[in-house]
């Protein structure tokens, strides 16, 4: 007598994806769907028509030239950011410092990497600006005019230095975990063959953190190209950056080309997804040697 076959199990879809439904419903809406939006608005004109004047006009001089400011200030801003940032790191968790910082610095490093916009515009002003604090200090105790030597906050260095308060405490938590990932081992064996410290990091350290470390400076470079209010709270309109001039074809009332705007959008995209896209390829690279 043969068995009859039982029927195959029902697969029930499993309630835990339940979770990522909030996630799902938050990217969709403000995410992938605005994007979609900022894509086909580059390609069609006011009336709705298929374009690439839209694109064509990225390419007149003066919206070249804003690119070409905020690449300049984003890379500057991430080199600083790297270094000063990796310095930090090292001292923290390579440098015998007392473990206790550790966590104070990580802390901060959370909360400053997200301060922006309004608020850090006007703690750099009051700090840095026509009347701020170091600028009357360094006036009475050294008799240094920062404005009279050529430094302004509304200027190339005043934005990037501005930039670097936050780019600085990113460095410092992105680049944490591929220091902790560097074997003790490495240094051990280093010290028995005779390597100082400084050829550990030439010879070992550094080489294995490369992709980490330019990985890192790509995703500073797309922070930083992407960030406008901070830019617009703090030099208005006196700064040819793209976010600001994106801004003022959006919503300007002189100067409002929407279709323009989701070209420069579109622009912005490209060039920061090309740099997230170096990050995420280098991060999966480093990780190969720190596992």
């Amino acid at each position: 007598m043969t068995a009859i076959p039982s029927a195959p199990p029902r697969r029930r879809l499993s309630l835990t994806w339940l979770g990522i439904v909030p996630f799902a419903a938050f990217a969709l809406l403000f995410l992938i769907l605005p994007t979609m939006n900022i894509v086909l608005g580059a390609f069609r004109n006011a009336a709705g028509e298929v374009t690439f004047d839209n694109i064509r006009g990225l390419f007149t001089p003066s919206i070249l030239n804003s690119y070409w400011i905020s690449i300049k200030i984003s890379v500057a801003s991430s080199l600083l950011g790297c270094v000063i940032g990796f310095g930090m790191a090292a001292a923290v968790v390579l440098g015998g410092l007392p473990r206790w910082i550790r966590s104070p610095v990580l802390t901060f490093s959370g909360v400053a990497s997200n301060f922006a916009g309004v608020p850090l515009a006007f703690a750099f002003m009051a700090t840095i600006g026509p009347r701020g604090l170091l600028t009357l200090w360094l006036m009475d105790q050294f008799g240094i005019n920062l404005r009279a030597e050529g430094f302004t906050i509304l200027s190339f260095w005043g934005l990037t230095i501005t930039y670097v308060f936050f780019q600085i405490p990113l460095m410092i938590l992105i680049i944490t975990p591929a220091l902790d990932g560097l074997k003790r081992e490495w240094k051990e064996a280093a010290n028995i063959l005779g390597a100082s410290g400084p050829q550990f990091w030439r010879m070992v350290a550094l080489p294995i953190l490369f992709p980490s470390l330019l990985g890192t400076f790509a995703l500073l470079f797309a922070n930083a190209f992407g960030a406008v209010a901070t830019a617009y709270a703090l030099t208005g309109s006196s700064m040819s950056i793209v976010p600001i001039l994106l801004f003022a074809q959006i919503r300007g009332d002189v100067l409002q080309d929407p279709h323009l705007g989701y070209a420069l959008a579109f622009g912005m995209i490209v060039v920061t997804g090309i740099a997230n896209g170096i990050y995420i390829w280098l991060r999966v690279r480093s990780e190969r040697w720190l596992k």
